[in-house]
């Protein structure tokens, strides 16, 4: 039997309702836009997509939320979160096509979750702040998942910076941590050390592993000063960019850009554009 086409009325006068009144009512109207767009008559393009097509579309569209965040646009946020939305009812949507599941289910599965893991207020267990909170959800969610291991829920296709510090917070859940940062912080040394012995050694193979191990023991140093490893590259970056423009500028300003610079192949020496960095720096 087919299944009769969606209804949607793009005229539909409906408004938003005030902040206070807000329940997701309109999440129903965006069920409905996909809906009449996955239709047979719908648009021919969505009609194509596929999980695998559109995953790289999430990733993007997370960022994008991450870097209105970390801006302070509200204005932003509120529209990188409308299309991180799409994506979440768009699979949704291709979930029913295939006979999966489909937004509701995805709702329902979220609240049941949510409910579950804080008995704290749903239930009779007191947690008397949020680091018992978090060991508590720790506890019930590996409760659920049974075998499946501590670190089996953190995604592998995480950024590799904010991976590893997901890991180092979930065994630090189950005890397996250093006591404080100087523990941490003689690792960072000791894997330094290794990583020394293996340039030295001149093996490609070690020298990868090596410095992947002082990578890794930073990341754990700087949650153990309550540092966001991701965040702190990123900062560090934007700064390295900012600065980088300013020496782009005066290259062009002092020799007329980076081909003219020396003349052929030669570039300008190193204490010219150090000099052009240090301008960079000044207040």
């Amino acid at each position: 039997m087919t299944e009769p086409l969606p209804h949607f009325d793009e005229d539909d006068p409906r408004p938003v309702p005030p902040l206070a009144e807000q329940q997701g009512a309109t999440l129903v109207r965006l069920v409905g836009v996909m809906r009449r767009l996955l239709a047979p008559d719908g648009c021919p393009w969505d009609r194509e997509q596929t999980f695998e097509t559109l995953r790289k579309y999430v990733l993007e569209e997370a960022c994008e939320v991450i870097d209105a965040i970390d801006q302070g646009d509200r204005k932003g946020l509120r529209e990188e979160l409308g299309d991180l939305l799409l994506q979440v009812v768009f699979q949704a949507e291709l979930a029913r096509r295939e006979g999966a599941f489909a937004i509701d289910d995805v709702v329902a599965g979220i609240v049941d979750k949510l409910v579950h893991r804080h008995p704290h207020v749903f239930g009779h267990l007191t947690a008397r702040d949020a680091e018992e909170v978090l060991r508590n959800w720790e506890k019930l969610k590996a409760k659920e998942k049974g075998e499946r291991g501590v670190l089996a829920g953190v995604p592998r296709s995480m950024p590799a910076l904010t991976r590893a510090q997901r890991i180092g917070e979930k065994v630090a859940r189950v005890g397996f941590d250093w006591a404080d940062a100087r523990g941490s912080r003689a690792k960072v040394a000791e894997e330094l050390g290794e990583l020394d012995q293996a340039i030295a050694s001149g093996d490609a193979a070690a020298v990868e592993e090596e410095m992947g191990d002082v990578l890794f023991a930073l990341v754990n140093l700087s949650r153990h000063l309550e540092v966001d490893a991701e965040a702190a590259l990123r900062g560090t970056i934007d700064k390295f960019t900012r600065r980088f423009a300013h020496v782009e500028k005066r290259v062009r300003e002092e020799h007329g850009g980076w081909g003219e610079a020396g003349g052929g192949e030669q570039h300008l020496a190193l204490e010219v554009l150090d000099g052009y960095w240090e301008e960079a720096k000044r207040p």
